[in-house]
């Protein structure tokens, strides 16, 4: 009987740990997703601003009441605007950003294609 005590309190030490570390890895994903509005360029992981570090405790405090990523991201984004994320959503107002590249990279290749076919002409 005394080993069963033992054994239980062993399992329940260890999912705790396990509990805390994967909220750790969350937490650490979350804020190097996120953008100092402080420090122009730098991840709230990396930052140590006032605003940085409240947004930690802030994503700690969500993630021990049991909200998801993306419902972190959402609270972050209505507070703070699309510009805190690093990786904004794709919609109206992003449709620029996110067709940017996709259209640079046909119009040089249209150029690069241009160059060799006059070339061999």
């Amino acid at each position: 009987m005394r080993y069963l005590k033992y054994f239980i309190i062993i399992i329940i030490l260890f999912n705790f740990t396990v509990v805390n570390a994967q909220n750790k890895n969350l937490e650490s994903k979350i804020t190097k997703n996120l953008r100092c509005l402080i420090c122009q360029g730098q991840s709230i992981y990396n930052s140590d601003s006032e605003f940085a570090i409240s947004v930690k405790l802030l994503v700690k405090k969500k993630l021990n009441e049991d909200f998801s990523e993306k419902e972190i991201y959402s609270f972050l984004r209505d507070k703070y605007g699309e510009w805190i994320l690093y990786d904004p959503q794709f919609n109206k107002n992003t449709y620029f950003l996110w067709l940017l590249p996709i259209l640079m990279f046909l119009i040089g290749g249209a150029i690069i294609f241009k160059i060799f076919i006059i070339k061999k002409n």
